[in-house]
Order: structure tokens, then C-alpha cells, then sequence
């Protein structure tokens, strides 16, 4: 494990303090979990946006064969 030095807004450092001891939990554990959760919704969001540059992509190709056989169809 790693030891990091962090900067907690008040309010926030309050709150969890609340939360952690209502659910009986070592702040440490639950700050972790909370980080885990937050990668995993980037990590969403990051291939989210990776798919959609990647379908526009495909979409052009795609556009682009069909022209093609659309050429092909009218010299026919």
C-alpha cells in the first residue's frame, strides 16, 4: 500500500466522518472504496468516448464502401 498526504475540503472531511461512523467503518477502507468506485466511472467514461471516436470512424468508412457501390450500381 501506498501512504498519501491529502487536502479534504471541511465540509466533505465532516460528512465522511459522519457517514464512516454511522456505517462502522475505517475511514481508510471507505476512502478507498470511494476512489475504486470514481476509477471505475472514468474508466467508463474514457472507453464511452473512445467508442464513440472509433463508430465515427467507422461510420465515414462504412459511408464511404457504400458510395462506392452506389457508383457501382448506376454504371450497371
Amino acid at each position: 500500500m501506498k501512504t498519501i498526504s491529502l487536502k479534504i475540503d471541511d465540509s466533505i472531511f465532516g460528512e465522511t466522518e459522519n457517514i464512516v461512523a454511522l456505517m462502522k467503518k475505517p475511514r481508510n477502507r471507505y476512502i478507498n472504496e470511494a476512489i475504486e468506485h470514481y476509477n471505475r466511472i472514468q474508466k467508463r467514461k474514457i472507453l464511452e468516448q473512445k467508442i464513440q471516436n472509433e463508430s465515427l470512424l467507422v461510420k465515414d468508412d462504412s459511408m464511404s464502401v457504400l458510395k462506392e457501390f452506389e457508383s457501382i450500381e448506376n454504371e450497371n
